[in-house]
């Protein structure tokens, strides 16, 4: 007995029937779940990476102004220092002041001669800044309270004025004026002027104003 061949439209049509196809069928509570994970997660990213960088911050600043501290303990030695050496300047022009002889000794064969008045120079310490322009950088007045960051900027203020007296007095005895012996009593009053006026007048307070800083700046250690 024979078979009968199928129809080839049958084969072929069994031969390419779809798969079906499964669909999950999630509910609007499922999709809000998720979207407050997605938003939860960011959330919680953007508050640690905040966290991370405010303890940088201020760790950051905690150095900055543990560095300014020991800069201003070394200025105000160096400006102790400083202050006890002009001292002794003031006292030498004021004795040639008073002496003709002294003052000819100063001033022989058309050179001054500065090491009778200041041995060591018309200064023998430089007061520092590097921390403070360091600091500044950093934009440091935006992260310390703002009392300490007036005193600071006070205390570096008078340190650049105190510095100046080494160009002013350079100004006084590089002049021409200055080397005429007729002129000697009127160079070492403006030697002494100078020394006053932009230094050693101004070193009580300064000192005085170290001290408050550091101070400040232990305080904030604690």
């Amino acid at each position: 007995m024979t078979e009968k061949a199928p129809h080839p439209e049958h084969s072929k049509a069994g031969a390419h029937k779809p798969k079906p196809e499964v669909y999950i069928l999630r509910d609007w509570k499922e999709y809000l779940g998720e979207s407050f994970l997605i938003i939860f997660s960011v959330l919680l990213a953007l508050v640690l990476t905040e966290y991370i960088n405010s303890r940088h911050e201020k760790s950051e600043t905690r150095d900055m102004l543990n560095n300014i501290k020991e800069e201003l303990i070394k200025n105000k030695q160096d400006e102790m220092i400083l202050y006890n050496y002009q001292k002794k300047v003031l006292k030498n022009i004021d004795s040639a002041l008073n002496s003709k002889a002294f003052q000819q000794k100063i001033l022989s064969n058309d050179q001054f001669n500065l090491a009778l008045i200041a041995p060591e120079g018309v200064v023998n310490r430089d007061l520092n800044r590097v921390a403070w322009d360091i600091a500044q950088s950093h934009n440091i007045t935006s992260k310390a309270n703002f009392e300490l960051m007036s005193t600071l900027t006070d205390i570096y203020n008078n340190q650049a004025r105190i510095e100046k007296v080494e160009e002013k007095v350079a100004g006084v005895l590089l002049s021409w004026e200055s080397r005429k012996p007729e002129n000697i009593h009127e160079t070492l009053m403006l030697m002494r002027d100078n020394y006053r006026g932009w230094a050693f007048d101004r070193a009580p307070a300064l000192i005085a104003k170290y001290d408050a800083a550091i101070k400040m700046l232990d305080s904030q250690d604690n």
